[in-house]
């Protein structure tokens, strides 16, 4: 008989067990996916604020929602253009990854599989947005037209030194 008590205690101990694992994996999923909404939500913000602007915001809408480390590196770029008179950024609007952007085309909002923010532009561009965020807010980390290349800031950390 004792071995049956036993037998039921571990059984017992083994469901708690999992009941306890299966909570905390779920509580992780709807953690991870209220930041993916706050990630979104951020770019989708930033977007509509550029689009009501036409691109026209001062500072320049991205340089709003950066953190400190990317405004840092932006900071680089007017250094260095009040010094030299000439730019050294990427010559484009990397939110729309064009010179003239179509303010009014279509885009999609979405989260890839490695945390960042993908915003697909009806002209056929993927923009890339890595996010810093606490419990209410993101800020933007950096900014990449492709998944694994280069970013912003590292072109503006090697380009406008």
């Amino acid at each position: 008989m004792p071995t049956y008590k036993s037998l039921i205690l571990l059984s017992t101990i083994a469901l708690t067990t999992v009941d306890t694992a299966t909570a905390n994996v779920t509580k992780a999923s709807q953690k991870q996916a209220a930041v993916a909404d706050i990630k979104i939500a951020t770019i989708t913000k930033m977007y509509q604020q550029d689009i009501d602007d036409q691109g026209m915001s001062n500072p320049v809408v991205l340089q709003q929602y950066a953190n400190d480390d990317l405004q840092a590196a932006m900071q680089l770029e007017q250094d260095y253009f009040d010094k030299n008179q000439m730019s050294c950024n990427v010559d484009y609007d990397v939110l729309w990854d064009s010179q003239d952007p179509d303010y009014t085309q279509d885009k999609k909002f979405s989260m890839t599989d490695k945390g960042l923010v993908q915003v697909s532009l009806a002209q056929g561009s993927n923009i890339y947005y890595d996010l810093t965020c606490n419990d209410k807010d993101c800020q933007i980390a950096d900014v990449s037209l492709n998944e694994d290349g280069g970013t912003l800031s590292k072109h503006l950390l090697e380009t406008c030194r």
